[in-house]
């Protein structure tokens, strides 16, 4: 699954907006979530931080006024308040303010 996370380049594609994004995303991330998430979900729960951490990095690169961290994390934690299920993962998550980068 890392792997596969890693070669979407999800910080390198700032040409998409942030629903493109969910668009291509969600469904990896649902069917690793429905087929690991019953089995081992303490081991799913820092993959699914790592991506918080990947999405951080696009809002970095996409926007360059919000190039210092906390101006993205501040972001994205805006974006999850308003749009809590854009993403599939971060119904799993209990909150953004777990990101590490």
């Amino acid at each position: 699954m890392s792997r596969e996370v890693r070669s979407w380049h999800l910080h390198t594609r700032s040409e998409l907006s942030f629903d493109e994004l969910a668009r291509r995303i969600n469904p990896a991330v649902a069917g690793w979530i429905n087929c690991y998430g019953r089995c081992r979900p303490a081991e799913l729960h820092p993959f699914l931080m790592r991506i918080n951490a990947y999405l951080v990095r696009w809002i970095r690169q996409k926007c360059k006024r919000l190039a210092a961290k906390r101006k993205a994390i501040a972001k994205m934690q805006e974006i999850a308040q308003r749009y809590p299920r854009i993403f599939a993962h971060w119904r799993c998550t209990p909150t953004v303010n777990a990101v590490v980068v």
